[in-house]
């Protein structure tokens, strides 16, 4: 009776544990919120704008004060030479220059980083993608173990009541002790099955509050997740094909970078200030100065064609990959509907099993009221209804699962 009570406690204090609810939309946004991994990928693309930012105003004019000055004593005759240092100097200059490159250099480089926060853009897709199927994942994963725990209420709460009656018929020598207790261990085997079953779900519980980041230890009731099959987008359109097209469009823009690196290139640059030797009248050397500088490649060992031959074999790495990935992503979405039609057979066979199953345990409820069945038979139907709900319940997380790695790439 001590461990009876000892259940009733426990099943009293889970229940009130369990009065809270929780959905998985709870769950996916405050994964989304707390995840580090799309912090970085958002700070990343804001970064890239800062850059683009920062590469137009570096086309701008530069201006710059610079100053510096320079003393060579010679005593006795010892020292520098001062037709070379000029024995002492001082300079104090403002000086402004600018590189000037063609406009379509100037968007190549642009549409580098445009196309690098593109792709970080995409990745952030990916990784919500991927974030929402753990996290969904894990979620059936406990909702599955809190069906379960419910399950084994009702199968105790059942096999409490026939236990009353039992015990009275026992009495009454309708049964036999050895009957009764063979009755008794069923229960105390179930009641024990409850307890792991808690246990169970408080960790896959626990597990699900650690992947969305949330410090909790408490235990509440999840509600049955609305999963449903969606459609799934055009490869053209989808992100994880996105991503194929966006590996060849910067390769194509780096084959442009380079060939605008053996462009010619001119810059300008002018000063004015102060910048003097005192050799003679340095009150007079105030002035200004003005130049371009001129660069034209000629030769560099054949570099460019080195590049080149990067660029061709990264081209190939990109084909290469995204023709195993369309097999693969064919092959995926083939066998999880499969597996899903599979599910839903099983399903239906199940619950047909469930009804028979159901008729028997009240017929032998019935029955064993009066004492016209044998115990061993009532047990028989409960293991049998045990064994049907816990394939029930298995079979329908399979699937919601099942569906949940299909919506994963409809996206």
């Amino acid at each position: 009776m001590k461990f009876l009570y000892g259940l009733i406690f426990c099943l009293f204090t889970c229940s009130v544990s369990l009065a809270q609810t929780y959905s998985l939309d709870h769950y996916l946004d405050i994964a989304k919120t707390n995840s580090p991994l799309l912090k970085d990928l958002h700070n990343q693309i804001a970064s890239n704008s800062v850059d683009s930012l920062r590469l137009r105003a570096g086309l701008k004019f530069q201006v710059n004060a610079n100053s510096g000055g320079l003393y060579a004593p010679i005593v006795d005759g010892y020292g520098y030479a001062e037709a070379i240092t000029n024995n002492h100097t001082l300079n104090a200059l403002m000086s402004a220059s600018k590189t000037i490159i063609g406009q379509k250099n100037i968007n190549a480089q642009l549409d580098a980083i445009t196309l690098q926060s593109q792709s970080l853009g995409n990745s952030t897709k990916i990784s919500e993608q991927d974030l929402k199927k753990a996290i969904t994942t894990q979620y059936i994963t406990a909702y599955g173990d809190l069906l379960q725990y419910k399950f084994n209420q009702e199968v105790i709460e059942l096999l409490s009541k026939e236990e009353a009656l039992l015990k009275k018929l026992t009495r009454a020598n309708v049964y036999h002790q050895s009957d009764y207790l063979t009755f008794l261990v069923t229960l105390k085997q179930q009641q024990l099955s409850l307890l792991q079953a808690r246990l169970l779900y408080k960790n896959d519980y626990a597990t699900l509050n650690y992947l969305a980041g949330i410090a909790d230890t408490s235990m509440v009731e999840l509600t049955e997740p609305d999963i449903q099959m969606f459609a799934r987008p055009d490869p053209n359109t989808s992100i994880f094909f996105k991503q194929y097209k966006l590996d060849s469009l910067k390769l194509v823009n780096s084959r442009q970078l380079v060939d605008f690196s053996y462009k010619p290139k001119i810059s300008i640059n002018a000063d004015g200030g102060y910048n003097s030797d005192f050799m003679g009248q340095a009150y007079k050397n105030f002035g200004v100065s003005a130049g371009f500088t001129f660069t034209m490649p000629i030769y560099d060992g054949g570099q460019r064609k080195m590049q080149y031959r990067k660029l061709d074999l990264q081209e190939e790495t990109r084909q290469n990959y995204r023709a195993f990935f369309s097999v693969q992503f064919k092959q995926q979405i083939a066998q999880l509907n499969q597996q899903i039609s599979e599910n839903e057979n099983l399903l239906h066979q199940i619950d047909e099993q469930i009804k028979y199953t159901e008729s028997l345990i009240k017929v032998d409820s019935d029955l064993l009221q009066t004492g016209d069945v044998r115990v061993a038979d009532f047990i028989l139907a409960v293991n049998n209804y045990l064994t049907i709900k816990n394939l029930r319940t298995t079979t329908n997380i399979n699937k919601l699962l099942l569906i949940n790695q299909l919506n994963y790439y409809n996206r």
